[in-house]
């Protein structure tokens, strides 16, 4: 699995990313509702410069969560490819 991920991390990894417009005040309550959903579970570390830090792993249900909205991203992307001509030889 993944390595666990602190918040800020989290919010600059997203933040890179092309076509992507997140920012802290969109990616927290995300972790706080996956954490009382139990997809996610969080363990406080030392942090080497400044107070510490929450990170945040991947739950069983989290995981499993994950690959099923992997699987309908897919099949989303499939459908969009063929009516937009794009998975036609």
């Amino acid at each position: 699995g993944r390595a666990p991920s602190y918040g800020g991390e989290i919010v600059e990894t997203l933040a890179g990313l092309p076509g992507l417009d997140t920012g802290a005040g969109t990616v927290y309550p995300l972790l706080s509702r996956f954490q009382r959903a139990g997809r996610v579970e969080t363990t406080w570390q030392e942090s080497p410069s400044g107070p510490p830090r929450k990170y945040y792993t991947l739950t069983r249900a989290g995981r499993d969560e994950l690959a099923a909205q992997t699987a309908a991203w897919r099949a989303l992307a499939s459908t969009m490819d063929t009516l937009l001509g794009e998975g036609r030889s």
